[in-house]
């Protein structure tokens, strides 16, 4: 009977290396777990810190998981898969969400290795969540599918690792699959990146093949922290969030010093002190622990109360001995913007709260407060991209309970004004909004410019007509094009960011029968011909409904937008004309009938004239009516138009 772990480990090697699949094995031995073990005691030349990035659906969590389950972290017989996917939208979803830390124990060469394994996401909206977790690696394990090869978030994901200067670990994943090619892949690997298929690990993270020598090349290719156990504390916190009994909870990560339980802790951002009332280590579960030392990932509980003070990237040190800041990493950059609204006004205060909590643990949501005449006091909040405010909503809806409004997701827009006795007066001439409630009258504006984005397309080269089509119809521009092998080929397109931001991605993969991947990266702002659609109700402009539209779209988005709300707007006692309208210029029109009453009804008899007569008594009556009625608009057309 193995009674440890490094004995347990020595058997999972010698099945590996006899490629019996890891499902089909059972352990009639005592696991040691993780929970005893002292991670104090572990010197920095045994320590790796890594993430698994790879494209959306390749098998990160699942090669987690066989790595978790490998090293005796996790127990097999649990039945759990991706462990480290936590969130209830996770599961749903089948995608990765949020990084999760996991730090494991493995004996290699007689001696014991912690390995800190981060779990990535894999779509482009949850770039920064990759980007913050590689602050604190010193190397990656690069995961593609064996069968669908190189795709678009494999390459940003890639050069992202690469510039911050990691050790990368290819691996080919799924290579148990029928439809596997694994050296065309390694193949598309050598073209793109320069990768030697000699230096491709294969596995399937399904079956368990090949997880020793994943974690093997983990231990002697990748370094260990440079850190410093005899330096003052430095800890650098890289996430957090929020626990109802215990507050702000922070996951850090030690460059220098240690830390002990009932230490004084400051944070260089607020100045503020904490005392430290538990540490513990992801296992994945919590383990507690006394101490933590440099080189080390761990949780800090120090009763804090107020989440805002919990700023991801700050950097904590002891109260006595302050110290300079670590560098953080690169903020991200909001490029979706939508308002989020509360269902009835008074659940205003419970949806700040929420969104205050969730915004802890997802730094890179960007909140402003926002009042609606239509919708009332609300929030605009600024997203990376579609499926992040999807996520985010989601997480709001299941997590804190909340019901919100969410209106049409926009852009930010630059605007440079022209040179008046109103801008000299103020010295601002360029404006950034993403509000057309806010956009200037045409004669006052000297340029506008829109955002832009440098999209990234690898598809079959038999959907190549259709793609040029679609990134055509959405205004883009051909950058690049690189055949990856006989079959494949990489687009760059220069894409507007409001053209793509609905339903770019949904297009793409109907065209291409599910084949094509698409990323897409901030390329600044371009000069861009834009005007403010307003929408005229019997020549009442309605700002709710106004929003910013390119010069050559103006004419089909108007005539869109009228026929939609010519479906919402119920019917009234007047005539209701509703109209979009660019610079003055009617673009397009819709009538509403009103109610009407058959005033002739009464009539049974006598002449046409008693008819006419109080035909033109009603017309009169309607003509008085349209001149000192107010059209009444629900608020639930205002909810579902803005919705669309």
């Amino acid at each position: 009977m193995f009674k440890h772990i490094n004995k347990l480990s020595q058997f999972n090697v010698f099945l590996s290396n006899r490629n019996i699949p890891f499902i089909f094995r059972r352990f009639y031995c005592k696991e040691k777990t993780n929970e005893e073990f002292d991670f104090v005691s572990v010197p920095i030349e045994q320590i790796r810190n890594f993430s698994i990035i790879a494209h959306v659906d390749h098998g990160k969590s699942t090669l987690a998981d066989r790595l978790l389950e490998f090293t005796g972290a996790i127990k097999r017989v649990t039945g759990q898969n991706q462990v480290l996917d936590k969130l209830q939208v996770e599961k749903e979803r089948g995608i990765t969400v949020k990084a999760q830390s996991a730090s494991i124990v493995y004996h290699f060469n007689g001696k014991p290795f912690v390995l800190n394994l981060i779990d990535t996401p894999g779509h482009v909206d949850f770039s920064s969540e990759v980007s913050r977790s590689l602050s604190v690696c010193q190397g990656v394990i690069l995961l593609v599918d064996a069968n669908d090869g190189v795709q678009a978030q494999t390459v940003a994901n890639f050069y992202l690792a690469f510039g911050k200067d990691l050790e990368i670990i290819p691996a080919l994943n799924k290579i148990d699959l029928k439809q596997a090619d694994p050296d065309r892949v390694c193949n598309q690997l050598k073209t793109l990146f320069d990768i030697e298929p000699a230096d491709v690990l294969k596995v399937s993270a399904k079956l368990g093949i090949g997880i020793s020598e994943v974690i093997e090349q983990i231990i002697q290719k990748l370094p260990h922290p440079k850190a410093d156990r005899n330096g003052p504390l430095q800890a650098f916190l890289y996430d957090s969030w929020y626990d109802k009994y215990r507050g702000a909870l922070l996951l850090v990560y030690l460059n220098s010093g240690q830390i002990k339980i009932g230490d004084s802790i400051a944070s260089y951002h607020s100045k503020k002190s904490y005392e430290v009332k538990t540490l513990s280590v992801l296992t994945p579960g919590e383990q507690n622990v006394k101490k933590l030392v440099a080189g080390q990932i761990g949780l800090i509980g120090c009763n804090m109360r107020n989440i805002k003070e919990a700023m991801v990237g700050d950097t904590f040190y002891l109260s006595s001995v302050p110290v300079s800041p670590l560098p953080g990493f690169q903020a991200p950059k909001s490029m979706v913007f939508a308002g989020i609204y509360p269902s009835s006004l008074s659940d205003y205060g419970e949806l700040r709260k929420a969104i205050e909590k969730l915004t802890l643990n997802d730094f890179a949501v960007t909140v402003e407060m926002d009042t609606s005449p239509a919708l009332g006091q609300g929030f605009r909040l600024g997203f990376l991209g579609l499926l992040h405010m999807e996520v985010f909503t989601q997480r709001l809806e299941q997590e804190h309970g909340a019901e919100p409004i969410i209106t049409a997701p926009s852009v930010t827009y630059l605007i440079k004004l022209k040179e008046t006795k109103e801008t000299l007066k103020s010295g601002v001439n360029e404006l950034l909004l993403n509000n057309p409630a806010l956009f200037p009258d045409h004669f006052k504006i000297e340029e506008t410019y829109e955002p832009m984005v440098l999209g990234t397309i690898i598809t079959p080269d038999k959907y190549l007509g259709p793609i040029i089509q679609l990134c055509q119809s959405r205004r883009g521009v051909q950058v690049k094009a690189t055949n990856i092998d006989n079959e494949r080929i990489m687009l760059q397109y220069s894409l507007p960011l409001c053209e793509i931001i609905i339903d770019f991605h949904d297009a793409l993969k109907s065209i291409s029968s599910g084949y094509a991947s698409f990323d897409y990266e901030d390329a600044g702002y371009e000069l861009s011909s834009l005007v403010r659609m307003i929408i005229l109700l019997n020549n009442v402009p309605c700002d709710e409904l106004s929003t910013i539209v390119h010069t050559s779209k103006a004419q089909t988005i108007g005539r869109q937008m009228v026929l939609k709300l010519k479906d919402l707007i119920p019917r009234q006692m007047i005539h209701i004309a509703i109209q979009a309208v660019v610079n003055g210029k009617v673009l397009a029109r819709e009538n509403i009938k009103p109610f009407r009453k058959d005033v002739t009804a009464k009539l049974y008899g006598g002449d046409v004239t008693r008819r006419m007569k109080l035909l033109a008594q009603q017309a009169a009556g309607k003509k008085k009516m349209k001149t000192i009625a107010n059209i009444s608009v629900p608020r639930n057309t205002f909810i579902d138009f803005l919705k669309k």
